[in-house]
């Protein structure tokens, strides 16, 4: 059995909190060919070990497309036949962010490329709002700004889930029954 998804899916938790692993699942039931579009750059050890163990959990049936700053181009050269998932909003809003680019502008590109995307899409993204109000002045930049491109996205998407503790919860649409 495979499941439809919509043109744009929206899938919102905190940090490690299965999100990233539910796309996967979700995706790998369509049955479609699978694209991952990577917005994560590794500077450290760690981002380089939490990104190879990634790629190791889809394994060798997704292709990968490394696009840290640019989404539009990917999404726009999308094959209508595959699923994309886009992995993460987060990281590509902290590279604009830290690129000083303006954050409305590549929001109103990236929303506008979503809609236009010939694929159904994914997209996988942090919620950063519910915790302390953070310590410095880039920090709340960035939380603000995450807010603002989540709740976007979230108008924008035809199904919109949270994970909390490995369990999905739908927010708008209907979870879709997986394979366990």
């Amino acid at each position: 059995m495979s499941i439809a998804l919509p043109p744009l899916t929206l899938i919102v938790g905190g940090a490690a909190s299965g999100k990233s692993a539910y796309a996967e699942r979700l995706m790998t039931a369509t049955r479609r060919p699978l694209t991952y579009i990577a917005t994560a750059e590794a500077y450290d050890d760690e981002m380089r070990d939490k990104i190879a163990a990634h790629k190791a959990r889809r394994g060798p049936d997704w292709t990968t497309v490394e696009a840290p700053r640019d989404l539009v181009a990917p999404l726009r050269q999308a094959d209508p036949t595959d699923a994309i998932l886009i992995d993460c909003a987060s990281l590509w809003l902290t590279n604009h962010l830290l690129g000083e680019s303006d954050l409305v502008a590549e929001g109103d590109m990236l929303i506008a490329a979503l809609e236009a995307c010939a694929a159904p899409v994914v997209v996988v993204t942090n919620e950063v709002g519910a915790g302390i109000v953070p310590e410095n002045a880039l920090a709340r930049r960035f939380r603000a700004a995450q807010g603002v491109l989540n709740q976007r996205l979230a108008a924008h998407a035809d199904q919109v889930f949270t994970v909390i503790a490995g369990l999905p919860l739908a927010l708008k649409g209907t979870l879709p029954e997986l394979a366990p």
